[in-house]
């Protein structure tokens, strides 16, 4: 690598997220640095599975360590070309963070600051923050605008991202760094977290085990595909200035009972339900408004639930 080409430090680049977002930064030309510490909240196995296709390209390079390490960040930043910064890495989980508050304020607001630290005193001047569409708590105006209150955050895990982007501000006033914070609306698609209802269901309802369904089904999420968000993001790093907030949805809420109704259809089996209460934490419904970024941004996203779907089931086929 050129010693004067500019680099994109891209954390948590061997998650979900992360490693696709590389991928595509890395396909268009892009020299990509990963920060990844491998967190134990899934298998480490499946995160060096995300990184198979990137640790072919000369074009990155992938540092594990931590976000709160201080020292690592100085390194990075000291001996590269910074230009522009992603941070998604973070403790995630609604329902995990209520068991371990302090654990998540740790990593996800002490871990920001060090990674604003670490803009600050390498002049990087761009820094993407993913925030999360949790931070609406339950709004009851919908759908939710960026404009809306969220002052009123129901888990440690949206605190967090609430406090994020408040951070964020800070040193966009304080030292000029153009900041965009993206909420983004329940992301779905091949190499999602184990955790998350689409993977999970997907998985049980595949064996012939029951799926763990809390409340009547009428809770509703905003189901953003994979591919859609990252186009978000790149256009976000195309358009970064100033401080900005945006939301990433498919704006095109599905209820609980829709979504099993669908993966029914695309798995070609029924799903056996084990009706369980709402948990603590869980919002009722997310609902993204997404005009802002599509007039801001160009952000536009195309793919259909089912078609998202039928992709999901066939790379989880694949990788089983």
């Amino acid at each position: 690598m050129s010693k004067t080409a500019k680099q994109i430090l891209v954390t948590g680049a061997a998650g979900f997220i992360g490693s696709h977002l590389c991928e595509r930064l890395v396909a268009q030309g892009s020299w990509v640095i990963g920060l990844d510490n491998f967190d134990a909240f899934y298998g480490r196995a499946i995160k060096e599975s995300n990184l198979v296709k990137l640790n072919e390209s000369e074009k990155f390079t992938l540092v594990e360590g931590d976000i709160r390490d201080a020292g690592c960040l100085a390194g990075i930043c000291a001996n590269n070309q910074i230009d522009s910064i992603v941070h998604l890495a973070a403790k995630a989980g609604v329902r995990p963070s209520i068991e371990d508050p302090p654990a998540y304020q740790d990593v996800n607001i002490n871990g920001t600051g060090v990674m604003l630290e670490a803009a600050r005193k390498h002049d990087i001047k761009r820094f993407i923050f993913a925030s999360s569409s949790s931070v609406y708590g339950n709004n009851s105006k919908i759908p939710f605008a960026e404009t809306d209150n969220v002052d009123y955050p129901i888990s440690p895990y949206a605190a967090t991202k609430k406090a994020g982007e408040l951070l964020c501000h800070t040193y966009h006033h304080l030292y000029g760094i153009d900041m965009l914070c993206l909420r983004f609306f329940t992301v779905y698609g091949p190499r999602q977290r184990p955790d998350l209802a689409i993977h999970k269901f997907a998985r049980l309802i595949e064996a012939g085990e029951c799926i763990p369904v809390f409340g009547d089904g009428s809770m509703a999420r905003d189901f953003t595909y994979i591919d859609d968000i990252i186009q978000g993001v790149l256009a976000a790093l195309e358009n970064c200035r100033g401080y900005e907030i945006y939301n990433l949805g498919q704006s095109h809420p599905y209820r609980l009972d829709e979504l099993i109704a669908e993966l029914e259809a695309v798995l070609g089996k029924k799903a056996r339900i084990d009706r369980q209460p709402v948990p603590p934490g869980d919002v009722c419904r997310t609902w993204a408004d997404i005009n802002k970024a599509k007039k801001e941004l160009g952000y536009d996203p195309q793919t259909d639930f089912r078609t998202g779907l039928e992709n999901f089931v066939g790379w989880l086929r694949n990788h089983n």
